[in-house]
């Protein structure tokens, strides 16, 4: 399959994960990919890993707005957004700190409008179209414990989501959002202790972990021409999980 759509895209968190697969099966697909991470060095093996040239991969925090604007402006035909940067943490409301709440929606959601914002502003100056496509959760639409700082953070992404959608529509612009279920990522393996895990594997319909490449699929789908008329949507990509009802 290949995406009608052809032009550059920005992955943040580009260097592991969801972020790395998403690039990887985009660059085979004849997108021109540019990734965004914290770590140099990460970047480095990314790009080598991915085969992109050295300078496709840029060091910077999504938080930081001029380093943000600074990344948006230097990518030539930029067409597409992927905003997969994120942090995570399992633990119960009153265990939680002030600073670690601020901390997970600072990168997860500001982060994430810092660089759909620049984005569309440089769209609607160019007078042009783009994609935008959030990654957020599950945990943005249903009350999983443990997630009450995570879990804010992706309802404020989904919702994110939808009022940019509204805004921009009418300029060519589609914002979209994918809330993956439980995907086996470095960051799960670091985050899910071995009950969540068993706990996941008993209540998604499927019974198992998803892949970053599943994710990556749904991603590049609604960053295609073949999503065209999609705009707006929050797609759960979780085995089923959000919509389980009694099993059998």
């Amino acid at each position: 399959m290949t995406d009608k759509t052809t032009g550059s895209v920005l992955v943040t968190g580009g260097a592991s994960g969801i972020g790395l697969e998403t690039a990887r099966l985009l660059n085979e697909r004849g997108w021109r990919v540019f990734l965004i991470d914290l770590k140099q060095e990460a970047l480095a093996h990314a790009c080598e890993e991915l085969g992109l040239p050295a300078e496709n991969g840029i060091a910077c925090s999504i938080t930081d707005e001029a380093e943000v604007e600074k990344a948006v402006a230097r990518i030539a035909d930029l067409s597409g957004i992927v905003n997969s940067a994120g942090i995570a943490m399992d633990r119960p409301t009153v265990e939680t700190s002030v600073d670690d709440f601020r901390r997970i929606v600072d990168v997860n959601l500001t982060g994430s409008f810092i660089v759909a914002r620049a984005a569309a502003r440089r769209w609607l100056a160019e007078k042009r179209a783009g994609s935008i496509v959030n990654i957020s959760s599950i945990s943005g639409l249903c009350g999983n414990k443990g997630r009450s700082a995570y879990g804010a953070s992706k309802g404020g992404v989904n919702l994110l989501t939808l009022v940019m959608a509204t805004e921009l529509g009418r300029s060519g612009i589609r914002v979209n959002a994918i809330a993956p279920g439980p995907i086996d990522t470095p960051l799960a393996r670091a985050v899910h202790t071995e009950d969540v895990r068993r706990q996941w594997g008993e209540r998604v319909p499927q019974g198992r972990y998803g892949t970053p490449r599943e994710i990556a699929t749904a991603v590049a789908f609604l960053l295609s021409d073949e999503a065209s008329y999609i705009n707006g949507q929050i797609l759960a990509v979780d085995g089923g999980f959000i919509n389980a009802g009694l099993a059998a």
